[in-house]
């Protein structure tokens, strides 16, 4: 049964009347009842379509945090061929919050990179809901410098609440892991693109997302801190989350007008959540044409592009 969000409630119980019709009509019920399923079909539709097309950035988050929401390893399988994961940060250990490696996208070798949430109870905890320690910026140093070494391109799929808080990763250097991850970013000689998939959370998504296109997902959220943290900090009260998510300007809306991300992409009616087939699919092509018009960049104009982009982020609005 598909998971509906509380804000969804009217389309699930058109849905669920829908659902109702097509069991008595697959029972082969006397009466004819195809007109009235097409006209509740055609309503439930249109009432998904425009319940999302007025979403508060309170809901949003509700939707990028969506447990049906494709993750990391979906994208992975759908868009990659000859993926191979390497491990370790060579310093410490391994991080299963980070997932990277090498494959093809489309007959290009490929570096991807990109924080792995899990989908359910077993794979959340394995890889500790997305969220990095110290290590897991290590690791994707490390690929990335690979990657820079060998003229390969990278793709950075963005997905966390945020870097892991804990103790152990702040003895083990939490914050310059991910200053030195930024830095490697943001010097590479080759192209690299990221999406925001669902969360972008804080240094923990910054940490690879330092790229010469910032794609987002149309429902998808990217934020200094969680609106919860937000709301702790300022009002001391994290009751006022809603309100916070709506002042801190969080959706890939906003952004794009601020000229922090470059490009939203449009999602399947009703979220990512309802079709991720279709939403991996469009991320990919806007992954690919990015790819595309930088191919023919010199390694110094495409370190001069990308600080340009970035230097230029809070000059206009």
């Amino acid at each position: 049964m598909r998971a509906y969000l509380d804000f969804e409630k009217p389309v699930a119980e058109l849905e669920t009347k829908v659902e109702e019709l097509r069991q008595l009509a697959s029972q082969g019920d006397a009466v004819s009842i195809s007109e009235e399923l097409n006209k509740l079909e055609a309503k439930a539709s249109k009432a998904l379509v425009d319940l999302y097309a007025t979403l508060t950035p309170w809901q949003k988050i509700q939707v990028a945090r969506h447990q049906e929401r494709p993750h990391f390893s979906d994208y992975v399988r759908q868009l990659l061929v000859d993926f191979t994961p390497l491990a370790g940060d060579r310093a410490f250990g391994e991080d299963h919050a980070v997932v990277g490696g090498f494959g093809r996208f489309r007959g290009q070798p490929v570096c991807i990179i990109g924080q792995e949430k899990g989908s359910d109870t077993q794979s959340r905890l394995r890889h500790n809901f997305g969220m990095a320690r110290p290590e897991g910026y290590r690791k994707a140093v490390r690929l990335m410098e690979l990657a820079d070494r060998f003229d390969i391109p990278v793709i950075s799929l963005v997905d966390t609440a945020g870097a892991f808080p804990g103790i152990d990763a702040e003895q083990r250097g939490q914050a310059e892991a991910i200053a030195r991850s930024t830095d490697v970013s943001l010097q590479l000689g080759v192209p690299n693109v990221a999406v925001i998939l669902g969360e972008g959370g804080s240094g923990g998504a910054i940490a690879i997302a330092a790229s010469n296109k910032v794609l987002m997902l149309e429902h998808a959220v990217y934020t200094v801190a969680s609106p919860e943290a937000s709301a702790s900090i300022l009002w001391r009260d994290a009751g006022k989350a809603q309100e916070a998510a709506t002042s801190m300007k969080i959706t890939a809306q906003d952004l794009l007008r601020f000229g922090i991300i470059d490009v939203i992409i449009t999602e399947p009616a009703g979220g990512a959540h309802r079709d991720p087939a279709a939403a991996i699919a469009s991320v990919g092509e806007a992954i690919h044409h990015e790819l595309s018009s930088l191919s023919t960049c010199s390694r110094e104009q495409v370190q001069t592009l990308r600080a340009e982009k970035f230097l230029a982020i809070g000059r206009k609005v």
